[in-house]
């Protein structure tokens, strides 16, 4: 997908369609996570700090990401591509690698470009954003190809001129040569990937070591073998708030950790896992990194039980100083929720209750985590920010669905408008207006064309099945 977090929010609100959008940590801390091609101009990146983003595209939209539509859009995607085929390997929410000949519906370069074409119409018809694909024997080259594409077109590259195409590539665009090893091929000379062919095997085995120098080799002549390989099924679920400024309220601290707890348990939830170990991270003031983790006796998708572990965690970790990052993933993923675990779960409760100073002890258990970080000593600025998201979705009782555009004294500006409407207009609310609520994101095609029979209509392998591959591999 083209710009995927930037571009669906440009769908979502049209009066950015065409206009620099920046999307990600809204912070002094925060990092770009996509950037549109219009913010892109001004040299902002994903990664970039997004106070330099901000000094580099002042006049920008700048974001909080919204998740819930990105996993819709998602899932619309990766559904078309399971169509093509049984062997499609995501590798994030944007991304995937399709084998189209174990689909039978690719054996040569004409049909595999027809199916490519048919699929960049498909997903615009589904989701109302732009894909750009990539086309050839190996995943590799593949990757290679869909960035060439970019955006919103197709590269297919035929069998047996992947080094004609690599040839003059910088060696970072190889998989696996990080900033270290190519600052190390730099140095030895090598800094395309026709320099690393040019070098040999044994030159770079006595570089790089056996395993990495022999890959790397076979790399730079073109051949990747890895298989589309299905179901990359997640290892751990987790989620983690870098902080503006540090935290020092023991207090506060638990609160955050509680908020993440449970904003866990929702992904768990959602992916419809459980799991059995709970893991705690704090970064202090001074970037030190602690993780600690409790195993439970069996998987839960319990939110007591998990916020109640990771409260634990949390009592053998020092503080002092500030905690300017907090995490809690869970880990030992199962597709079953062990049952006695609620046992456990009224068990932390009555050791909560007799425990001084916990938030049950002072708010009951049924207050929500985000509650009782609200209740914390924080200004109406901060406290609208929190609650009202730069770029999320409202409902107002009298206007309809609009977005935030933005929050602070007391105040929040909405635009309200819905995807495939005209620029809407903009109205100014006190954070509390009893008629503004938080709202689920709209769909960004209100009709989209039913591809539920798709590709039937695509022409069949022309050899009829398809191949093992072997032949158009590289």
């Amino acid at each position: 997908m083209d710009a995927f977090y930037a571009a669906a929010e440009q769908a979502a609100k049209p009066s950015l369609r065409g206009k620099p959008v920046v999307v990600g940590g809204l912070g002094p801390r925060g990092v770009v996570a996509t950037a549109s091609y219009e913010a892109r101009r001004f040299g902002v990146h994903s990664a970039m700090p997004m106070a330099q983003a901000r000094r580099l595209a002042p006049n920008a939209a700048y974001l909080v990401p919204r998740f819930t539509l990105y996993r819709t859009v998602s899932d619309q995607v990766m559904a078309l591509l399971g169509r093509l085929s049984p062997l499609v390997e995501p590798l994030s929410l944007d991304e995937a690698f399709v084998d189209l000949e174990a689909g039978g519906v690719a054996g040569d370069s004409a049909s595999a470009r027809e199916i490519g074409e048919q699929l960049r119409t498909a997903i615009r018809a589904v989701t109302g954003l732009t894909g750009s694909v990539g086309l050839a024997g190996s995943k590799m080259i593949a990757k290679i190809a869909s960035e060439e594409a970019k955006p919103d077109g197709l590269v297919l590259v035929e069998p047996g001129t992947e080094r004609e195409l690599l040839a003059p590539k910088p060696v970072r665009i190889l998989p696996g040569v990080g900033p270290a090893t190519g600052d190390h091929l730099r140095r030895a000379g090598m800094t395309t990937v026709r320099d690393l062919a040019d070098a040999g095997e044994a030159e770079l085995v006595r570089l790089l070591g056996k395993a990495h120098g022999a890959s790397l080799h076979r790399m730079a002549l073109g051949y990747d073998d890895r298989p589309v390989v299905a179901e990359r099924d997640a290892k751990s679920v987790s989620v983690e708030d870098t902080f503006d400024v540090d935290l020092h309220d023991r207090v506060r601290v638990r609160s955050e950790v509680e908020r993440l707890a449970d904003r866990c348990v929702r992904r768990l939830r959602d992916a419809e896992r459980s799991g059995r170990t709970v893991v705690l991270k704090v970064r202090r003031y001074d970037f030190s990194t602690l993780t600690r983790s409790e195993t439970l006796r069996g998987p839960t998708d319990d939110p007591t039980v998990v916020r109640e572990a990771a409260a634990r965690l949390l009592e053998a970790v020092d503080t002092t100083g500030g905690v300017r990052l907090l995490g809690v993933g869970v880990t030992g993923l199962a597709d079953f929720t062990q049952e006695d675990l609620f046992a456990q779960a009224a068990d932390a409760r009555t050791a909560a209750a007799v425990a001084p100073g916990t938030a049950e002890a002072a708010g009951g258990e049924e207050e929500p985590a985000e509650a009782a970080t609200e209740s914390a000593e924080e200004t109406p600025g901060q406290l609208a920010a929190r609650r009202w998201p730069s770029g999320h979705d409202v409902r107002h009782g009298t206007y309809g669905h609009g977005w935030v555009q933005g929050s602070g004294v007391g105040r929040v500006t909405v635009r309200f408008e819905e995807p495939g409407d005209a620029p809407g207009r903009v109205r100014t609310f006190r954070v509390d207006d009893p008629e503004l609520r938080p709202a689920e994101p709209l769909p960004l095609v209100k009709d989209p064309v039913d591809y539920s029979s798709w590709p039937a209509s695509l022409p069949k392998s022309r050899s009829g099945t398809g191949s093992s591959g072997g032949e158009s591999r590289p």
